[in-house]
């Protein structure tokens, strides 16, 4: 098989490889294996792919997308901060690795309308709990922080990843 044949078949089994995990994993005890039922390759060539994927960043990341409206997280509040950003990385780590914390990133700034460089999402039950996490943010970031604010949710938005249609 000649190099461009080869690649033309790597691409559609990745192509079909999204198409049968767009809607999410299988849930069974053996997903890869599921998938390649599907898309009618070898579970190694799946893994494989998937792992190329991931590696040349198709793919960013594989994880769990819970609805935390139905496990009862009712007060979900984007937090921003405006960090010094020479301690961004290392506050922001800590951050983090808080629990009600479901994920933390720096972004730039955009001057003068959004001076925010340190996103975390913060989940609790009711706000006032979601208000004792900002605190803790607050402890952490301490004068490294020179304003912050929050952003809550009112619903749900999209908890999809890519989609391609169909061949």
């Amino acid at each position: 098989m000649n190099d461009i044949v080869a690649s033309d078949l790597v691409t559609e089994i990745d192509r079909a490889i999204v198409r049968a995990t767009q809607a999410g994993l299988p849930r069974v005890t053996r997903p890869y294996h599921a998938i390649a039922d599907a898309v009618g390759v070898a579970p190694e060539l799946v893994m494989s792919r998937i792992r190329v994927m991931l590696g040349d960043g198709r793919i960013r990341r594989i994880g769990a997308v819970p609805n935390h409206y139905a496990l009862g997280w009712r007060a979900n509040g984007m937090s921003v901060w405006d960090v010094l950003d020479e301690r961004v990385d290392e506050l922001g780590a800590k951050v983090g690795r808080l629990a009600g914390v479901s994920h933390c990133y720096r972004r730039p700034r955009r001057l003068p309308q959004w001076r925010y460089n340190l996103l975390a999402m913060v989940h609790g039950r009711t706000r006032a709990e979601a208000e004792v996490r900002i605190a803790e943010i607050a402890a952490i970031l301490d004068d490294a922080a020179r304003a912050h604010d929050v952003l809550y949710s009112t619903r749900i938005l999209k908890k999809t990843g890519l989609r391609l249609g169909s061949a």
